[in-house]
């Protein structure tokens, strides 16, 4: 196994929310408020059971699992609502991320972006936290109508920087987003993230890269340097 796992990578694509966000947390709380103002109940098995959904997945899912009467998209309307000032105005770059994306830059890596989230939260939380020109592409699960762990959204990204998926290094903090790098031919790196900390094993054992953060991407590629010296 490489040491540095973007040795012979053209074009990196990474996972949004708990991979290159701190997000997560906003979620559960997003939940409670929904549940409290519907009289919802969510199943033992909630998280798993949306995990790796598009956001228009995600709706569906509450309109089918709690008969509903708001359509799906007045549903994810309000969430983007109740999420937006959030992903504006609080959410923060996980631990050495804008390094890693100053060393792509100069070095020639692409950068992409295939994220289960709205584009109106994706677009808002990248301009607020000054990184979106970093970005060649990005797609959302609901723009190729099927979410994780189908590959296709690795690979419309793939496909719109013009990039093998073979060449392509896929970040990922979640087991559903993990299949599909992998089922798109992709080198994947597992993320932690305390949101998704009781599944670490799982990620480990689909992951062929494992990382605390990317100041561990860092330390691996000036290793590489080092040695190269």
């Amino acid at each position: 196994m490489r040491t540095d796992m973007t040795e012979k990578t053209k074009a990196v694509i990474f996972d949004m929310d708990g991979t290159l966000i701190d997000s997560m947390w906003i979620w559960p709380d997003i939940d409670a408020y929904y549940v409290k103002k519907y009289h919802l109940e969510l199943p033992d098995d909630f998280h798993r059971a949306i995990e790796g959904k598009s956001y228009h997945e995600t709706a569906q899912y509450f309109r089918d699992t709690f008969d509903m009467a708001l359509s799906t998209e007045e549903i994810m309307d309000e969430w983007t609502s109740l999420a937006y000032q959030r992903y504006t105005e609080e959410v923060t770059l996980k631990p050495g991320v804008e390094e890693f994306l100053r060393y792509g830059k100069e070095n020639g890596i692409l950068f992409g972006i295939a994220t289960s989230n709205g584009r109106t939260l994706a677009e808002a939380a990248l301009k607020a936290l000054q990184i979106d020109t970093y970005f060649t592409a990005m797609r959302t699960s609901g723009e190729v109508n099927v979410g994780k762990p189908s590959p296709d959204i690795y690979l419309k990204v793939a496909e719109d920087m013009q990039v093998r998926p073979e060449h392509c290094l896929v970040f990922e903090d979640v087991p559903m987003g993990i299949l599909a790098g992998k089922r798109a031919g992709m080198q994947v790196c597992a993320v932690y993230d305390e949101f998704s900390r009781p599944l670490d094993q799982e990620k480990k054992k689909l992951a062929d890269y494992y990382i605390h953060d990317f100041h561990d991407v860092m330390d691996r590629i000036k290793e590489r340097n080092t040695d190269g010296k």
